[in-house]
């Protein structure tokens, strides 16, 4: 089973950037993001397929990008224009196909805060 390991989270002023990173020990199709604040749902935050195509909700479209290494193992979600709403705890998944179990990484706190 391939393993997640995340990491770049932290603290910044709303109107600030942050870019996380989450690398998998082995070559997967899809891979993204999702977050998941105090006392709400876990929330899809951004998904890169093997062909590099993208997906965000309408929460984060324009303001995050997700991108993804030459190899395919690591991904990266660029967040701009961040807003205290952002603040969660950011977890990477990783899933073979839309029919196969998820991954999930170990999660990295983002706190947005003046």
């Amino acid at each position: 089973q391939v393993q997640l390991v995340e990491s770049g989270g932290g603290l910044v002023r709303p109107g600030g950037s942050l870019r996380l990173s989450c690398a998998a020990s082995g070559s997967i199709r899809i891979m993204g993001w999702y977050r998941q604040a105090p006392g709400d749902q876990r929330e899809f935050v951004a998904a890169m397929t093997g062909d590099r195509a993208t997906n965000y909700p309408n929460s984060v479209k324009g303001r995050f990008t997700i991108s993804r290494d030459n190899a395919g193992n690591t991904i990266y979600l660029r967040m701009d224009k961040l807003r205290p709403g952002d603040t969660a705890v950011y977890y990477c998944f990783a899933q073979s196909s839309l029919a196969d179990p998820i991954t999930w990484g170990q999660g990295t706190q983002v706190t947005v805060s003046s």
